[in-house]
């Protein structure tokens, strides 16, 4: 029997969309264990996510905790590790670990109970679903929901304040990112850009462009078109989800961005080329996908980006 003060680890890797589809797991634990210690070891400007709405108590870095060294056969880990290890009650392993390797040297570090789910998703299941289910170890049969982050009062006023210095408090705000973490998964960004027209007639809004750090792709069109002050860059994704949730809507690819605007309750567009969206489709009771029966980012014309848009706010 678990007690309510345990102490567990997750250990997750991966990009933002990546961190954010496990977030239903890290609510189920918390839900379940409300007082217990949970850390989290992954890329911190990512896993930070996680203290928002207190699904963990402290996050570090897989560089520093020197996760690596739980990679290596034989294993090569320090005595602090070992005693850093043996003091968590479960440790939740998301790293890519096929051999079996990483749960390996955690056991003979001395690890209590090491929990593991593959992050590789198979054909025909959400992210979601296959993420949660490593849970059912601990006799927990979370029910699959959408990612949820619970902002803080402090970080929706943050929120506020970025949208009121930009003279913007009084508009309605649609957000749109046009970048994603691959070239091919990117919508034509003059089609994004076709789209403002609409926001003002037909929805009375205007579009701030969301620019993260692998959008260097379509950073100097909208930089070069865009007023200064619809541009939103250089933000934590903790300040880029307050900022967010001050919106009505949003437009974008298939990114972790649009899994982290759909994760703070606004309408979403998601564009999908390639990629399928039943595995890795942003989730939410305001999502809505568009994808070409092509699988061409291309084949998806501004029309039909409108009309989603139309339909799902309802204008």
């Amino acid at each position: 029997m678990i007690a309510a003060r345990t102490r567990f680890l997750v250990l997750r890797g991966g990009a933002i969309g990546d961190f954010i589809v496990t977030l239903p797991a890290l609510r189920a634990i918390r839900n379940q264990w409300p007082e217990a210690y949970i850390e989290c070891i992954g890329y911190p400007h990512i896993a930070r996510l996680g203290l928002e709405g207190g699904l963990v108590n402290h996050v570090d870095s897989l560089d520093r905790a020197r996760i690596v060294a739980f990679f290596s056969h034989p294993p090569a880990f320090s005595a602090d590790q070992v005693e850093f290890i043996q003091s968590f009650d479960v440790i939740f392993s998301w790293l890519h670990d096929p051999n079996g390797l990483v749960r390996e040297n955690l056991e003979l570090a001395g690890a209590k109970q090491v929990i593991y789910g593959s992050p590789l998703i198979p054909a025909g299941r959400h992210a979601v679903d296959h993420l949660v289910e490593p849970l059912e170890s601990l006799a927990m049969y979370a029910q699959s929901e959408s990612p949820r982050l619970i902002l803080s009062d402090d970080t929706r006023k943050a929120g506020q304040e970025w949208i009121a210095q930009r003279g913007l408090s009084d508009q309605r705000c649609v957000f749109i990112h046009p970048g994603s973490g691959s070239p091919r998964k990117n919508w034509p960004i003059d089609r994004f850009l076709a789209l403002e027209n609409d926001l003002r007639e037909s929805f009375r809004a205007i579009g701030l462009y969301v620019l993260g750090e692998a959008d260097e792709e379509v950073r100097p069109m909208v930089e070069q078109m865009v007023p200064e002050n619809r541009v939103v860059r250089d933000l934590s994704l903790s300040q880029l989800a307050g900022v967010l949730a001050q919106g009505h809507g949003y437009v974008g690819n298939d990114s972790g961005i649009t899994h982290l605007a759909a994760a703070v309750g606004l309408p979403v567009v998601a564009l999908f080329g390639p990629s399928n969206p039943a595995s890795w489709g942003p989730r939410g009771d305001a999502v809505r996908i568009l994808q070409h029966p092509s699988g061409c980012l291309e084949s998806i014309s501004v029309v039909s980006v409108q009309d989603c848009l139309r339909d799902l706010l309802q204008v």
